[in-house]
């Protein structure tokens, strides 16, 4: 039996797709943020407890030389920025192993931008206006913590571990643990994400501590990292930092994500010591956003799964 050629999405959604990346490239061009291009490949990549990178091998020379397929462009922008680039923004396909289902597959599409100069609030701004001219309007902030105590009754920042291994218990969590990260990840994705931005887009900003990955600490007491999520319909579009410049704190919190997923049975991430180097060299102070452009689609659509807004997903048929 043949197996079905024709494109998973409709035509009508894929002259949306098309409009769409011609209204993110004139809402860049107004402001001035030069589009860039750089590769999938990477020699190293950015260790995420998360995140799975895909790996791959080529010939060269005579021997075998393995690179990752980037999960974000994040390294070689930033790699840009140090060298003196000014704003730029990139619309690229990112690769992440083991994510297929409703709201994920291994290959998509990422509009990522850095504005110098901005912190991660100044960034809620633009994103919120790019929302506009999308004709999502009206999006509101909230804080992870506010969301947090308001579906949970506990305060993510200060809750004693064992409250948090109770709450994950009874949600279901059958493996206790001792990974605060890991926990509030869970209660997280369990009671609150799928409440958020129902009636209307809603940024989250101030994440704990623990989950900072490529953002600032605040100066504040208890600590929070300098970083937002853009939640529509319960779904995560947006993930943004104000952020980090320090290359011996951005190397001690890869290093702990690579511990992390050696303590989970994943593969230890070959840091990408250009991407340090770059940091050592010296990253302007900046905000950074990604968007995942395939979840933005379902929302302008109103499709539910990511396969009908792709035209060649991966299946499993």
């Amino acid at each position: 039996m043949s197996k079905q050629w024709q494109p998973c999405a409709g035509q009508d959604v894929i002259q949306l797709r098309s409009d769409l990346l011609g209204k993110i490239r004139n809402f860049m061009n107004e402001r001035q943020i030069m589009e860039v291009d750089t590769p999938a490949l990477n020699l190293g990549s950015i260790p995420d407890s998360n995140i799975d990178s895909v790996s791959t091998s080529l010939s060269l020379l005579g021997s075998k030389q393995s690179f990752y397929l980037h999960t974000s462009p994040e390294a070689y922008m930033k790699r840009l920025l140090a060298s003196g680039c000014d704003s730029i923004y990139q619309i690229s396909k990112v690769y992440r192993d083991a994510e297929i289902g409703r709201l994920h597959q291994p290959e998509f599409s990422m509009l990522e931008w850095y504005r110098p100069e901005f912190d991660h609030h100044s960034l809620m701004d633009e994103v919120k206006a790019l929302l506009s001219t999308l004709g999502l309007d009206n999006a509101e902030r909230n804080s992870y913590e506010n969301s947090f105590m308001h579906y949970l009754d506990v305060n993510p920042h200060t809750a004693p571990l064992s409250d948090l291994q109770s709450l994950a218990g009874n949600l279901g969590l059958h493996e206790e643990s001792d990974d605060r990260s890991l926990l509030l990840e869970f209660l997280f994705s369990h009671s609150v994400s799928p409440n958020l931005g129902q009636d209307r887009p809603l940024f989250l900003y101030d994440y704990p501590e623990c989950q900072a990955a490529l953002a600032r600490l605040s100066d504040t007491t208890p600590l929070t990292s300098e970083r937002f999520e853009l939640f529509i319909q319960g779904m995560e579009i947006a993930n943004g930092y104000h952020e980090l410049c320090d290359v011996n704190e951005q190397r001690e919190r890869f290093e702990n994500e690579n511990r992390r997923r050696i303590q989970n049975g994943k593969a230890e991430i070959r840091i990408d010591e250009y991407f340090m180097n770059a940091l050592q060299a010296g990253l302007p102070k900046c905000a950074g956003v990604a968007i995942g452009i395939e979840r933005l689609l379902m929302v302008l659509s109103g499709k539910q799964h990511i396969n009908d807004v792709m035209t060649f997903p991966i299946k499993n048929d």
